[in-house]
């Protein structure tokens, strides 16, 4: 198909402004953040965790992505060609956006196996585990991201940015595999997690507020997740709407769309900086609640026979960590 022509400048300048004004921030604010938490996971905390093997995969994606937006605003602004800087810059780019999504989900089923199946969760959970599935995950990614750029060479004339209308499948495929399945996976788990939260035991007021505050982590990522990622996404559908239907004169306003999304997506290697910050403090407040789970198991112990399934279960998933 050919390429639809009579893109409006004045937007396309006001997308590469609005970038601008949204990167410099987020490079500023990022790099610091991002290096203090890699300091934090990897020396300051001495225990391993599945959450702590998550962390740092997570940080190494955002400190890549960071890495990759300078060279982004130059390629856009200037219509940068294909050539080899290119597909190495932008296989660094496409990425770690899609790693930071599936490492997010990854610890939101995480949690939710250790707080919905306590009595499994050791089998099921292990910081070894945990790397080894983040390694075959980076595997995957990095070989599409090489199987990827064959399809734009032929197709595209500049480095980022698709301007022909010939629809890209791979587009939806990459939507649906690398965002909305992952979405309602999140969604889920969150959901179930919180409402486990709530139903636990109480103890007393020190425990009261540890499960309060695991609440509110849990609701905070859920929150970034969808409004960081939800736009991108769904822009990018609307995008492959419009080149099914060839609708060249609503190609400059979903374009537009794309980029200030696109910005917003990015903006969450910051934002889950924040939420290390909240995840360094789990790993030290959490384990309070566990010599009153021990007694509470001995407790269970004695009257194993006398209760049902169910509520061994209850009472055992509050000596559960996130």
């Amino acid at each position: 198909m050919e390429n639809c022509t009579g893109n409006s400048n004045v937007l396309w300048n006001g997308t590469v402004l609005l970038q601008l004004i949204v990167y410099i921030p987020v490079l500023s604010l990022g790099i610091p953040l991002n290096l203090i938490a890699f300091w934090v996971f990897c020396c300051k905390i001495k225990r391993w965790t599945e959450t702590r093997v998550y962390m740092i995969n997570l940080t190494v994606a955002d400190s890549f992505l960071l890495f990759a937006l300078p060279f982004v605003i130059y390629f856009q602004k200037y219509n940068h060609p294909i050539d080899k800087l290119c597909l190495i810059i932008r296989s660094i780019y496409f990425i770690n956006m899609p790693m930071s999504v599936l490492i997010i989900t990854l610890i939101a089923i995480d949690r939710y196996i250790a707080i919905k199946f306590p009595l499994k969760a050791k089998i099921l959970r292990s910081p070894l585990k945990s790397a080894s599935i983040c390694g075959f995950l980076w595997i995957v990614l990095v070989i599409n991201s090489y199987l990827h750029p064959q399809f734009y060479e032929r197709s595209e004339q500049f480095c980022l940015g698709k301007q022909s209308i010939q629809p890209s499948y791979s587009m939806i495929l990459s939507s649906v595999l690398g965002y909305f399945i992952p979405l309602g996976t999140v969604i889920f788990c969150s959901v179930q997690v919180i409402k486990c939260l709530k139903k636990k035991i109480d103890n007393g007021p020190h425990e009261r507020k540890l499960i309060q505050k695991a609440i509110h982590i849990v609701s905070v990522n859920l929150c970034v997740f969808i409004i960081c990622f939800s736009p991108l996404y769904i822009t990018m559908i609307l995008r492959f709407a419009v080149d099914v239907a060839g609708a060249c004169s609503l190609l400059s306003a979903v374009n537009v769309s794309m980029h200030v999304s696109v910005c917003f997506a990015n903006c969450n290697c910051c934002l889950d900086a924040f939420c290390y910050y909240f995840a360094a403090k789990e790993f030290q407040e959490f384990p309070s609640l566990f010599p009153a789970c021990m007694s509470m198991k001995s407790k269970v112990n004695q009257s194993k026979e006398s209760q049902s399934p169910t509520h061994q279960v209850m009472t055992q998933t509050s000596c559960s960590n996130l």
